[in-house]
């Protein structure tokens, strides 16, 4: 997540000339930052990660098989501390969830809630999300792929670094059932800017907005609000959803 400041031109660096896929262009859309893991959060890398963590050593999953039922399924990339994950996954019970996030502490948090609530439909990922999508989750296989406010990467020298680029968003239509929706939201508007016009270039894809909001949609009832969301709010700061369905 990130903090509310003045807006960049999304025009500045066009995302349509970034055609590599990240993952073999060994750029990464993300840093790992050093800090502190709580016991809690401890407790859930070393006592429940062994019953709900996932690797990339794993191979390619069957989620009907990975969660012993056929169910929509939907991937969360980057959920960072988990809180709006794992109460997606509580208030849908008939829905599996996999999340996916590098930064140790919430990963570990995740699992400690979800071990605390019993929670059986959520299994999580401590990899970079592009191997994972490429090498562990079969095509055709997620009703809703969610990407909840990535790092906006504001300065325009690192605009290569968003993970919203051509190559992402035609590896998640491979992933996406025909039918199912990618939905993204950011608190920066000239990424939301970005990610409409990344997706409205890409192939196999339809944008669910209509009306005086397009190419936004109003913030989903089912997306819980974050902590950092509802003060964001209180300061006047705007978040913007974009939801778009594969065609095919």
């Amino acid at each position: 997540m990130t903090e509310q400041t003045p807006n960049d031109s999304a025009s500045e660096t066009s995302p349509a000339s970034a055609d590599a896929p990240l993952h073999r262009r060994g750029i990464k859309s993300y840093v790992i930052r050093a800090g502190r893991t709580t016991i809690a959060q401890q407790r859930g890398l070393d006592d429940v990660w062994p019953r709900l963590g996932l690797t990339i050593a794993d191979g390619r999953q069957d989620p009907a098989v990975l969660f012993g039922r056929k169910a929509p399924l939907v991937v969360e990339v980057g959920f960072g501390m988990g809180g709006s994950l794992v109460e997606q996954a509580e208030a849908n019970p008939g829905t599996d969830f996999i999340g996916i996030e590098v930064h140790a502490p919430g990963v570990g948090k995740l699992l400690d809630e979800v071990d605390k609530r019993g929670l059986t439909n959520l299994r999580v990922y401590r990899e970079d999300a592009l191997a994972v999508l490429e090498q562990c989750l079969p095509e055709a296989c997620m009703d809703t792929l969610q990407l909840f406010f990535p790092d906006p990467w504001t300065k325009k020298k690192h605009h290569k670094r968003r993970i919203v680029q051509p190559a992402f968003v035609e590896l998640i239509r491979t992933r996406l059932k025909p039918g199912g929706i990618l939905h993204m939201a950011t608190d920066w508007q000239a990424y939301a800017e970005w990610m409409a016009e990344v997706l409205d270039a890409a192939p196999g894809y339809i944008n669910s907005a209509a009306g005086d909001t397009a190419p936004y949609v109003p913030r989903p009832e089912f997306r819980p609000l974050t902590k950092f969301e509802t003060r964001g709010e209180k300061l006047g700061h705007g978040v913007w959803d974009l939801m778009y369905r594969r065609a095919d």
